[in-house]
């Protein structure tokens, strides 16, 4: 079998060498400097959408991942392609938090602000702490720039007194870029597009990076290209010899390798998890990847990147619609394969009519939903936990389906192969359900080996049994179960289709009796997974106390770094996360009522409190965030410290 995660650029963490030493060059300037250790950072790169913000939060991620040091991202981008320049809306952002110690979210505010125009400053400076830096680009500033910004007439923030709690680091990049590429070829537009790699090369300098890595990057993309390849090159060193040379910078920042479990290392972003889980179930079930696909924001990077793997046998088709998107995945499952298909929430909408069809077949089928801001188009590019309501009930008549959600970007191999798992195993269609934040953030993910994957079993019904006459569609098992039969496979004829089904047989049946008996059915097999899967467990705190805060999908970060800093104050609160939530797991209402108080925050108006609700009659609290932007560790803090000062009086 083929090594289960072939992908990308891997490091190795063993606990006792570092991957790269970097020597610096000897410099006059050298005696003057200092080095200063830090244990955190969080950095956010901001300009228009045209900026290069993404690529240049990329390239750093994957730089300070192969030293061995913890990381989280934020990238943060406009719904436009091509936004309005020098605009608020147009503001394109990427934050990366790392960090010698382990850390589970981006960040809540920044150390370090790159403001590219005046806009990304206006829009990220109120994230910054006091006495954070901010590297700006002078020309973005001009008259033009500040009046797109919406500042007043006649204020200009780098010549007033508002930026005075920071330490302002001035740099025109746009002139030294054009200088530093004076003697190439190319027109100021093209020369303007590097300015993100002088910038990058500035940083690399400061926090004491090695320019090897993204050079790489660059000859694998502009390879064929000489002069924008070199060029970029050019801009990226200027940047470096820029702080390595200039008098103004006496300090320069190390950040020492975290303490994480040895092994082999890769940065992963949610949408990649995604993929590479989906072949990797693929391959230790046997079974042929179907992905029939829609393209829409966020989920369209998981159709990119399951494209380029046709050597797993991976299959993939660009429908027309949503609906022929999952139709043809529906196809793929009833001769045999994985069918799956990925959408975000108005697609969703769109595929409601054919899910209840894979309901009603009892096939195997994946709908992956990576959540984003709504109703309608809603936000595209922002994040929230928007569909779990719609996942949970969103389709005509009694039509139930396990829903399983992701927690971080690494999480999502692990949760989308258990998915595919339940899917076939179970005979039932499975949601999916990861969002914007963990779809386009980035993580350390040491990945599995083949070994350690749990098994897939398979098992397709070939030919009737000794005391059989004819085939029963619909016959179970103790799982409630019915059979997998191949189209064609001789004597296993049998009829499908979204009228009801008559128990057994499977023959068209408008009986309201036979009609009752398959709902109830249909329901008590999904009820049966929660046999199938763990236990839900605490991620940490008492099993018993006054406050526990339950969490799913992409809170997961923020209520973890909460609840380590209120234990760390003496505040007796615990945490549980929840992976699966339809079924629950057995034992999650026990948990429950092991505690006073039921905190649980959502970045929705409150979703998986109605169910929680609903199921287990607990006077559970929601803490609700609809901003487009994550729920932060202090947001929680402050939140816990309310809901205990009221309980202690």
């Amino acid at each position: 079998m083929r090594s289960m995660v072939p992908f990308g650029s891997n490091y190795r963490i063993d606990g006792t060498l570092t991957l790269f030493i970097v020597i610096l060059r000897p410099n006059s300037l050298d005696m003057n400097r200092k080095q200063e250790v830090l244990q955190d950072v969080v950095i956010k790169f901001a300009g228009d959408s045209g900026d290069g913000m993404q690529l240049t939060g990329s390239q750093f991620t994957n730089s300070t991942a192969l030293l061995g040091i913890d990381l989280a991202t934020f990238p943060d981008f406009p719904a436009e392609i091509r936004a309005p320049q020098g605009t608020l809306p147009g503001v394109s952002g990427f934050q990366l938090h790392f960090s010698s110690n382990r850390i589970y979210t981006p960040g809540d505010s920044c150390d370090v602000l790159v403001a590219m125009n005046a806009a990304a400053l206006k829009t990220n400076v109120k994230n910054l702490k006091k006495g954070g830096k901010i590297i700006v680009n002078t020309d973005g500033f001009d008259a033009k720039n500040l009046r797109l910004a919406n500042y007043a007439e006649g204020v200009h923030p780098l010549e007033d007194d508002s930026l005075n709690s920071f330490e302002v680091i001035k740099m025109d990049v746009t002139k030294m870029t054009r200088e530093a590429l004076k003697d190439y070829e190319l027109g100021v537009k093209e020369k303007d597009r590097a300015k993100n790699m002088f910038v990058l090369g500035f940083l690399y300098w400061m926090y004491n990076r090695n320019l090897e890595n993204t050079i790489q990057f660059l000859q694998e993309k502009f390879g064929k290209n000489e002069v924008i390849l070199e060029s970029n090159i050019r801009a990226l060193q200027a940047g470096y010899n820029f702080g390595d040379t200039t008098e103004t910078f006496t300090t320069t920042y190390h950040v020492e390798k975290a303490k994480m479990e040895p092994g082999v290392y890769r940065s992963v972003m949610g949408n990649q998890g995604v993929s590479y889980g989906l072949i990797a179930a693929a391959q230790k079930s046997g079974l042929q990847l179907f992905l029939g696909s829609y393209p829409i924001t966020p989920a369209s990077d998981i159709l990119h990147e399951l494209s380029k793997h046709k050597a797993f046998g991976v299959k993939v088709f660009q429908a027309e619609d949503e609906i022929a998107a999952i139709t043809s995945a529906i196809g793929a499952s009833y001769g045999g394969l994985i069918g799956v298909t990925t959408t975000s929430g108005p697609g969703m909408a769109l595929k409601a009519e054919a899910m209840g069809l894979a309901v009603m077949l009892e096939i195997p089928l994946l709908i992956i939903n990576i959540q984003r801001g709504g109703p309608s188009t809603g936000l595209p590019t922002k994040t929230e936990q928007s569909d779990l309501l719609q996942a949970y009930y969103g389709r005509n008549g009694e039509c139930p389906m396990p829903v399983i959600a992701a927690s971080t970007p690494s999480d999502c191999f692990t949760t989308v192969y258990e998915a595919v798992r339940i899917s076939i195993q179970h005979m039932t269609p499975v949601i999916f359900l990861s969002d914007g934040f963990i779809a386009n953030g980035s993580e350390p993910w040491k990945f599995p080996q083949e070994a350690d994957l749990p098994p897939i079993h398979v098992q397709f019904k070939k030919e009737l049994g000794f005391d059989e006459q004819k085939f029963l569609p619909y016959l179970r098992d103790e799982k409630l179960v019915r059979p997998w039969a191949i189209p064609g496979t001789p004597g296993l004829e049998h009829r499908i289709g979204g009228i009801e089904k008559q128990h057994i047989t499977g023959n068209v049946s408008y009986d309201p009796d036979n009609h009752q008996t398959m709902v109830k059915i249909r329901q008590e097999k999904v009820d049966k997974i929660a046999h199938y899967i763990p236990e839900q467990i605490l991620d940490s705190g008492p099993e018993k106390g006054k406050l526990l805060i339950l969490g799913w999908g992409s809170t997961y970060g923020a209520i973890k770094s909460a609840v380590i800093q209120l234990q760390l104050e003496g505040y007796s609160v615990s945490h549980a996360h929840i992976r699966y939530i339809r079924p629950f797991p057995r034992n999650l209402g026990s948990i429950l009522k092991n505690f006073e108080h039921i905190l649980i925050p959502e970045i929705n108006n409150g979703q998986l409190i109605k169910i929680i609700r609903d199921q287990y009659l607990v006077d559970a609290k929601g803490y609700n965030k609809i901003m487009g932007v994550p729920i932060t560790k202090g947001e929680l803090v402050e939140k816990v410290k309310e809901m205990m000062a009221v309980v202690v009086h």
